[in-house]
C-alpha cells in the first residue's frame, strides 16, 4: 500500500487558513426618565410658543447598547419632537469619555412627540434653556447604564403589515383651488389634510409605508432584553406633557413581554422609533369619516399596534451569534436662503417685532428667512449599522415615506429599518419633485430649510453606508412581472412603461426596445397602481405615478397609421370641475394642437366621466357610453387602423369611428401621456402600465390587456 500524505497536508494547511468566528453578541438596555423637574417648560411642535406645567405621562430616553467583542454601538430613542445636532454631538463626545463606545457609533433619535419639552428652536418656539442641559446629562447617563447591562444575547427580526394605522396626510389640491404661502404667493398645490374635503383634492401626493418592523434582543435563555420597533406614522397628538402614542406603545409592550423577565434580571425595554413619516398621519382620508374610529383614540391606536407587534414577535427567528458594524457620514448642505426682495421684506417685519416672539404665520416665516440668511448652510449626519443580517440607516429629518421605501427597496440587506429625526432635526426634507407642489412641508424655515436636492443626497449617503457596513452592493429596484405584465410583453409592444420609478426624469422601457420616456417635473411617484396581484408577484404592491399638471413625453417614429396604446387610468378630478376632466393620451408637436394628432381624454361637465376622442383635424369630440367612476382603476385601449379608430374600456368597445379624420404622419411621432400637446386640461390623477404597439390590436388581444 502506498503511503498518503493528504491528511497531513490538510492539517498543515489548516494552521494557516483562518476560519470565520463570530464573537459573542451582547446587548444591554435601559430606560431613563427625562421628564423635566422645573416647570413651566417650553413644548415644541406648534407654530407659536407654548409652555406646560403638568405631566400627563413621563417622557423617557430608551437606550440599547450592542457589542460583539470588537465593536460597540448605542441606539437611543428620546421622547422629544426634535433634537439638535450640536447637542447630540456633545452627548456623544461625553459618552465616549465614559464608555467604550466611539462617538461615531452612537445613534440618537427623537420620537417626534409634539407634547414633549423643547430642546430645539423651531418656528415660534425656542429651546427651553433649563431643560437642554438637563437632557444632555440624562442622555449620557442612559448610554452608560445600558452598557453596564451588557449580557450575552441573541438578535432577531420581525415584520408585519400595519396598513390600517398609517395613511397619507398630504394631498394634492385641484389646480383651480391653489392656496397662498406665507409670502402671499399661490404656490400651494399640495398640503396636509386636504383629503378631508374630497371636492378640493385630486389624490394623495405619495405612498405610505405600512411596515411595522422589529429588532428583538433576548438573553441566551430566551428572556427578552429589548425590542426596537419602527413605524412610519407622525405623532398622534396628546395633551399636557406626554410621550404621545410612542410611550403608550412601549409601556404596553413592557407589560406583556416584561412578565417573562426574572425578578433580579434587568428590566425589559421596549422602544418605538420614528420611521419616515413627514407626509403621514393616522387617518385614511380615502375613507369616510365614520371609518376613522380605529385611529381616533390614542389608547386604542397604541393597543392596535401592540397586537400587531405581538403577532410578528411570535414568529421571530434568532441568530445565536452576530457581528456588528457601523459607519457615518457628515454632509455639508446649503439652506434655501431668501432672495434680496424676500430678505428685505422679512427684515422689516422682524424689526417691528422687537424683542417679542412672532405670533402670526407671516411673522414666523419672516423671522425664519432672516435666520436662514444668517446661517447659509449646515452639517448633517447620516448613519448605517449592521447587526448580523439586520441593518439600520438614518435620516436627520422628517423625510417622506417614499424616502424610507427608497432605502428599504435598495438596501443590500432585506431586513432594513430606517429611523428618521436621528442625530439632528433639520425639519421636513421632501423629494425634489415635491417642492414643485409646495405646501407647509416645503416652506423654507428651520423646519424645512435644506437645499432642494437634500433628499437624494441623503438617500445616496445612506446607501453608500449600507454598502459599507454590509460589504455588499445595493439592490436595483424594479417591479416583478405578474401575469398581466407578461400578457402585455407577449404582444411585443414597441414600448412598455410600468411607471414604477422612485423619481424622474426617466421612465424605463420594459419592452427591451430601449425607448425610455421622460417625466416632466410635476409628478408624484410610487403610488399604488392597479391590480397588484396581476401585475406583480407575491405580496408586492404595483406602483404608478400621479400626474399633477405635467406629462410623460415619449417619441416612437415608426407608428405610422396603424398603432395601439394601452394604459390604466385613475381620475382624480371631480366631474363637475371643468368641461374635460383630463386628457390622458395626446399626439403631436409640443405646445400646440396640430392637425391630424389623436387625443384621448375623459369628460367632465361635458360627457361626464365618459371617454372622449378627438383628432386635431376637425377637433370634434366623440364620446363613449360608460361613465368611469372617480378614484377607480380602469383599463383603456386606443386602436387606430388607418381611418378606423376604436376605443375600449376594460376590454369592451366604447367608441368606434369608421372614417376617422387625420392619418398620423412623420411629425406626429411624439406622444404625451397625462396631458394634451397644448397643455390644456392635463390629467389630474394616476396612470400606469402604458404600452404602445406598432400595429392595430385585435379585439381578442385587447381583452387580454384588461384581464
Amino acid at each position: 500500500m502506498k503511503p498518503t500524505f493528504a491528511p497531513l497536508l490538510l492539517a498543515a494547511l489548516a494552521l494557516f487558513i483562518p476560519t470565520q468566528v463570530f464573537a459573542e453578541l451582547q446587548a444591554g438596555a435601559v430606560i431613563v426618565d427625562v421628564t423635566p423637574t422645573k416647570f413651566p417648560v417650553l413644548v415644541n411642535g406648534s407654530m407659536v410658543s407654548r409652555s406646560v406645567s403638568t405631566v400627563k405621562t413621563k417622557v423617557n430616553a430608551r437606550a440599547i447598547v450592542v457589542a460583539d467583542g470588537e465593536e460597540r454601538l448605542a441606539i437611543v430613542v428620546v421622547d422629544s419632537c426634535m433634537l439638535p445636532r450640536p447637542l447630540l454631538d456633545e452627548v456623544k463626545t461625553l459618552t465616549a469619555q465614559r464608555t467604550k463606545i466611539p462617538a461615531d457609533h452612537i445613534l440618537i433619535s427623537a420620537t417626534h412627540a409634539h407634547s414633549a419639552p423643547s430642546s430645539l428652536a423651531c418656528l415660534g418656539t425656542n429651546a427651553d434653556p433649563e431643560y437642554v442641559p438637563f437632557l444632555r446629562g440624562k442622555l449620557v447617563d442612559a448610554i452608560v447604564a445600558a452598557e453596564a447591562n451588557l449580557e450575552p444575547a441573541q438578535v432577531g427580526w420581525g415584520s408585519e403589515n400595519a396598513a390600517d394605522y398609517t395613511a397619507l396626510r398630504r394631498w394634492i389640491l385641484r389646480p383651480d383651488r391653489l392656496r397662498n404661502d406665507p409670502f402671499g404667493n399661490p404656490t400651494v398645490r399640495a398640503t396636509m389634510h386636504a383629503g378631508t374635503n374630497w371636492d378640493n383634492a385630486v389624490g394623495e401626493s405619495g405612498p405610505e409605508d405600512p411596515e411595522l418592523s422589529l429588532i428583538s434582543f433576548r438573553a441566551k435563555n430566551g428572556r427578552p432584553i429589548a425590542l426596537l420597533a419602527n413605524f412610519s406614522m407622525h405623532y398622534f397628538g396628546d395633551g399636557a406633557l406626554s410621550a404621545d402614542y410612542f410611550g403608550l406603545y412601549c409601556n404596553g409592550l413592557q407589560e406583556q413581554l416584561g412578565k417573562k423577565v426574572e425578578k433580579d434580571a434587568p428590566r425589559f425595554v421596549a422602544i418605538m422609533s420614528h420611521g419616515c413619516s413627514g407626509d403621514i398621519y393616522r387617518r385614511d382620508y380615502t375613507k369616510p369619516k365614520d371609518q376613522w374610529a380605529i385611529t381616533d383614540d390614542i389608547n386604542k391606536y397604541a393597543q392596535g399596534l401592540i397586537k400587531i407587534t405581538m403577532q410578528a414577535y411570535k414568529n421571530i427567528n434568532y441568530l445565536q451569534d452576530a457581528d456588528i458594524e457601523m459607519a457615518e457620514n457628515r454632509l455639508h448642505l446649503n439652506y434655501r436662503v431668501p432672495n434680496k426682495q424676500l430678505l428685505e421684506w422679512s427684515q422689516r417685519i422682524v424689526k417691528e417685532l422687537g424683542d417679542r416672539l412672532p405670533k402670526t404665520t407671516e411673522e414666523i416665516y419672516a423671522r425664519e428667512q432672516v435666520i436662514l440668511h444668517e446661517r447659509q448652510s449646515t452639517e448633517i449626519v447620516t448613519q448605517a449599522l449592521r447587526i448580523g443580517d439586520i441593518a439600520i440607516t438614518t435620516t436627520p429629518n422628517e423625510t417622506y415615506a417614499l424616502t424610507g421605501l427608497k432605502l428599504k427597496r435598495q438596501s443590500p440587506l432585506a431586513k432594513t429599518m430606517v429611523i428618521e429625526l436621528a442625530n439632528g432635526g433639520d425639519g421636513y426634507i421632501p423629494p425634489p419633485e415635491q417642492h414643485l407642489l409646495g405646501g407647509y412641508n416645503t416652506w423654507a424655515a428651520r423646519s424645512a430649510g435644506l437645499e432642494v436636492l437634500a433628499e437624494p443626497r441623503i438617500v445616496e449617503s445612506d446607501l453608500e453606508l449600507l454598502e459599507k457596513v454590509s460589504n455588499q452592493r445595493r439592490k436595483f429596484y424594479q417591479q416583478s412581472r405578474g401575469p398581466a405584465a407578461e400578457a402585455i410583453l407577449s404582444l411585443k409592444p414597441s414600448a412598455y412603461w410600468r411607471l414604477d420609478e422612485f423619481n424622474g426624469p426617466r421612465a424605463r422601457d420594459s419592452s427591451g426596445n430601449q425607448r425610455d420616456a421622460i417625466y416632466e417635473p410635476a409628478i408624484a411617484y410610487f403610488l399604488e397602481g392597479p391590480e397588484s396581484k396581476s401585475f406583480c408577484k407575491a405580496d408586492e404592491t404595483n406602483r404608478a405615478v400621479h400626474f399633477a399638471g405635467n406629462r410623460l413625453q415619449a417619441r416612437i417614429n415608426d407608428l405610422k397609421d396603424h398603432y395601439s396604446i394601452s394604459l390604466w387610468i385613475w381620475n382624480g378630478m371631480p366631474l363637475d370641475a371643468r368641461e374635460i376632466s383630463g386628457w390622458m393620451v395626446s399626439q403631436g408637436p409640443n405646445h400646440g394642437l396640430a392637425a391630424y394628432g389623436d387625443h384621448l381624454g375623459l369628460g367632465g361637465t361635458q360627457f361626464p366621466g365618459k371617454l372622449v376622442f378627438m383628432n386635431g383635424s376637425d377637433r370634434k369630440l366623440h364620446a363613449g357610453q360608460t361613465a368611469v367612476k372617480r378614484w377607480t382603476w380602469n383599463q383603456v385601449t386606443l386602436v387606430r387602423d388607418a381611418e378606423t379608430v376604436k376605443v375600449y374600456l376594460n376590454g369592451k368597445p366604447e367608441i368606434e369611428l369608421k372614417s376617422a379624420p387625420g392619418v398620423p404622419g412623420p411629425i406626429l411621432d411624439q406622444l404625451f401621456f397625462g396631458g394634451r400637446t397644448d397643455n390644456q386640461s392635463n390629467w389630474e390623477g394616476r396612470l400606469d402600465e402604458i404600452a404602445v404597439f406598432d400595429r392595430a390590436l385585435t379585439p381578442a388581444e385587447v381583452k387580454t390587456l384588461a384581464k
